[in-house]
């Protein structure tokens, strides 16, 4: 496992970082969930992502559980905060102090922890005061209940703004987390400079498309049974968008020899893919079955050559995302 530094602070967290959105409490059964977090553990991945929002909660339960026992010092615990949980009433979701309060003493709780290594807005949350947000953020690092604060799918402006504050109040945002892949790139443009300037590393969400740049949707074929595309709970909303038969052609014809040639299975080049990007500190990876956590952790270390790089862009760039206004938080809270 390789390590890298997140922004400009002295932490250090694995280049692979394993997450459990849309599995742990929900997918998969809690036994296979604790075998695929001792799977990471054994590929020397020290750095886990989860939020209080996951399964409503009960995500970060058994994450807890799943690191119980563990030195707590070698480990990097990451959750989140903003998307409704509980009961969902009307202050069960934002960025205001009352739900930021709230919210880090439940993640505690469920956690099993004394603190998160980075504690991250899930989304920008416009009804809020900025001020009160980051003011918020900076008492739970003076309590000593969040050591880092990150964002998640900030805008280059939003960033700016947030980091302004945080200097003033006497911390810094170190790490914003986006959805980032050779299919989805909309951070290039504007993110990735503006996060260069403010020292802000990104932890990418999603580095393989939702699974399809692992190869296993085929042009004009049914999606295969088990797969997030044909389960209607467990993400298929947000794949469809990737399974287009240009995409999916693109994809088969373009990207998977690439990686046949280099000896990598299509997964890994997808996570090493963006592991390339000096401004990615780390690509989450999730996992159904313990196996896939070990296949993933192999992309840790890889380097991709110049025509390597070349020849993914050629392949995918047509049909790649690139407009940074599809990086959006939602206008409201949700409920």
């Amino acid at each position: 496992m390789e390590f890298r530094y997140l922004g400009n602070s002295g932490l250090k967290i694995s280049e692979i970082i394993f997450g459990n959105w849309l599995t742990h409490a929900s997918q998969v059964e809690n036994d296979i969930a604790i075998r695929s977090v001792q799977a990471a553990l054994e590929a020397g991945i020290s750095t886990f992502d989860t939020a209080d929002t996951y399964a409503n909660t009960a995500a970060e339960v058994v994450l807890g559980e799943a690191l119980k026992g563990q030195r707590r010092e070698s480990l990097e615990i990451l959750t989140k905060v903003y998307w409704p949980t509980g009961p969902k009433g009307h202050n069960d979701s934002g960025l205001s102090r009352k739900h930021i309060m709230e919210s880090i003493n439940g993640s505690l709780t469920r956690l099993g922890t004394d603190y998160v290594d980075l504690y991250q807005a899930h989304r920008f949350d416009y009804e809020t005061p900025l001020e009160e947000t980051m003011q918020a953020f900076a008492d739970i690092v003076r309590q000593g209940k969040a050591l880092y604060i990150g964002t998640s799918e900030w805008s280059a402006d939003q960033l700016r703004a947030g980091q302004a504050l945080a200097k003033d109040l006497g911390f810094s945002l170190i790490s914003n987390q986006p959805q980032y892949s050779a299919l989805w790139r909309v951070i290039e443009a504007e993110v990735v400079p503006a996060s260069e300037e403010l020292g802000i590393s990104q932890i990418v969400w999603s580095p393989v498309a939702q699974g399809v740049l692992t190869g296993k949707y085929l042009p004009g074929a049914a999606a295969p049974a088990g797969s997030r595309a044909a389960d209607e709970k467990g993400g298929a909303n947000m794949i469809k968008s990737y399974l287009t038969e240009e995409i999916l052609t693109a994809v088969q014809n373009g990207f998977v020899p690439i990686a046949a040639d280099l000896g990598l299975t299509p997964a890994q080049l997808a996570v090493a893919w963006v592991l390339q990007n000096k401004n990615i500190a780390g690509a989450i990876v999730g996992a159904s079955r313990p196996e896939q956590v070990a296949d993933n952790a192999r992309a840790a270390g890889v380097k991709l050559d110049a025509d390597v790089l070349a020849a993914i862009d050629t392949a995918l760039r047509p049909v790649a995302e690139f407009d940074p206004a599809k990086l959006a938080s939602p206008a409201g809270r949700p409920s």
